[in-house]
């Protein structure tokens, strides 16, 4: 069955919510939800300096405030989305914001390391409950055909410009106000959200239970091996810490692999694996997290320490990036869906992206940054905006009702859980080039550091797009109802 076949076959909303207003209310309640959730991933990231300074954190401490976060979310999202196909998209939804608006109180109250880091799991498993749920409601809410595929469109783009919101956001609260308020700006958006889900609808269930030990065996193994990647950075991979942490992690996900072959409720059903693309389709979103989410850390460093830039200035270095984003998933990216093949628009974002990532390696000490970073930005933005709009098309099409959550989980599982590798991969590994160039310039050795980290997230880009042309089928374009409408 080819996949034009298989998107006819998709069932359509069971219910939709009117048309015009209503319609598109629906469409900024589920885009708000989204966007907050993963803004979350980078807003902290501008605050960092200021977090450790009123709390007296430590560098590892400092860390895990964004890790924590991502492999809380990442490492539960699964388990997520079963919870809303088993007792109710939206019911579960609602829980999961309820969850993270509390989490989000207790971080700006927080008043030392440990509270702050526990809110930070505590929002990661709201979002983790909340994001996949959303994609759920999503399905059953627009009916399959242009409608679906517009409101996909704009839920891709905000995969992609959450990241990019949230170092903006971030800079202006920190700077303008203190950095507490990068939590509590959750709070309004949240409340604002939950008003709104009146208008979404439910769907069908389906009767099982959450795979507990499942979620348990990857949330630990993928957090057991951040740590011995990090770690591994610091004191080498030949540490007996670093040994055990690896070994730790492979015990544990080669246990979260026999648990869902032999449970009867698996959190990831075969139904949803079963399609080439869709597994190629993860495994790209995978890739692609891993180099962005190490993109942001090292421009933001190398803005904040090298450059000496304030808080508010790097956030709107972030803008072409925004941009670019925006214009790519919400309009570019629909219109070559409808004129050329899954494929190849993936494989166009990837080779855009790659030529970004090669144009921040240039950047220098001494050279004028944003006549430089700004329309780099610009064409990594462009690129990876093509990349997320099909990359999430592909990810859902075809999906038994029943199973819609799990397979909204594992694409935003993909996003979240290799950022949190590829950060701590990337970073340790220019970590490593910069000890190896000191004593010296210090600006110049950082720079070069984060150089290397660049074109190795090129690196990741180019297998991204290997996978595509290995596993997206190169398909017709996508006609009639089928084809992605312009934003």
């Amino acid at each position: 069955m080819s996949l034009q076949d298989r998107t006819e076959t998709v069932p359509k909303a069971s219910a939709p919510p009117g048309q015009g207003g209503k319609m598109g209310l629906a469409l900024l309640v589920i885009a708000a939800a989204q966007l907050m959730l993963v803004l979350d991933n980078t807003i902290v990231a501008v605050a960092l300096p200021s977090m450790q300074s009123a709390l007296g954190l430590s560098e590892s401490a400092l860390g895990w405030v964004v890790t924590a976060y991502a492999l809380a979310f990442g490492g539960l999202l699964l388990a997520g989305g079963r919870a809303g196909d088993l007792f109710g998209r939206r019911r579960m939804f609602r829980v999961g914001l309820v969850l993270f608006t509390g989490a989000s109180l207790l971080g700006g109250l927080a008043g030392n390391g440990e509270l702050l880091i526990t809110a930070r799991v505590l929002q990661g498993l709201g979002a983790a409950i909340a994001a996949p749920t959303a994609l759920s409601l999503l399905a059953t809410t627009f009916p399959a055909g242009p409608a679906r595929n517009k409101a996909l469109g704009v839920y891709g783009a905000m995969g992609g410009l959450g990241s990019v919101v949230g170092l903006l956001l971030g800079g202006a609260l920190t700077e303008y106000l203190n950095w507490r308020w990068v939590m509590y700006v959750n709070i309004p958006i949240a409340v604002l959200v939950l008003i709104g889900t009146g208008v979404l609808v439910e769907g069908e269930r389906e009767r099982g239970k959450v795979d507990v030990p499942g979620a348990f065996a990857a949330t630990f193994g993928f957090g057991a091996l951040v740590y011995a990647i990090n770690r591994a950075g610091t004191e080498g991979i030949g540490d007996s810490v670093t040994l055990i942490g690896l070994a730790v992690a492979v015990v544990l996900l080669v246990a979260f692999v026999l648990i869902q072959r032999s449970s009867r409720a698996p959190m990831i059903p075969g139904s949803v694996l079963a399609d080439k693309g869709r597994v190629g389709a993860n495994l790209i979103m995978f890739l692609v997290g891993a180099g962005m989410l190490a993109t942001f850390y090292f421009l933001t460093l190398y803005m904040q320490i090298v450059k000496g830039y304030e808080p508010m200035v790097t956030g709107l270095a972030y803008l072409p990036f925004a941009v670019g984003i925006g214009l790519a998933a919400g309009g570019i990216g629909p219109q070559l869906l409808a004129k050329t093949s899954e494929r190849a628009v993936i494989v166009v974002g990837l080779i855009v992206g790659i030529a970004g990532m090669i144009w921040f390696s240039f950047l220098a000490p001494g050279q004028n940054a944003l006549v430089a970073l700004l329309p780099a930005q610009l064409v990594s933005g462009l690129g990876l905006g093509l990349v997320f709009v099909t990359v999430t098309v592909i990810s859902v099409r075809g999906v038994a009702p029943q199973d819609t959550g799990a397979a909204s989980g594992l694409v935003n599982t993909a996003q979240q859980i290799g950022g949190a590798i590829g950060l701590a991969l990337l970073a340790a590994t220019a970590q490593h080039i910069t000890d190896g160039k000191l004593p010296g310039n210090v600006s110049e050795a950082l720079t070069d550091g984060y150089s290397y980290g660049f074109l190795l997230g090129a690196g990741l880009y180019l297998l991204a797009l290997l996978t595509a042309v290995v596993a997206i089928p190169a398909t017709a374009p996508q006609h009639g109802e089928h084809a992605p409408a312009a934003i």
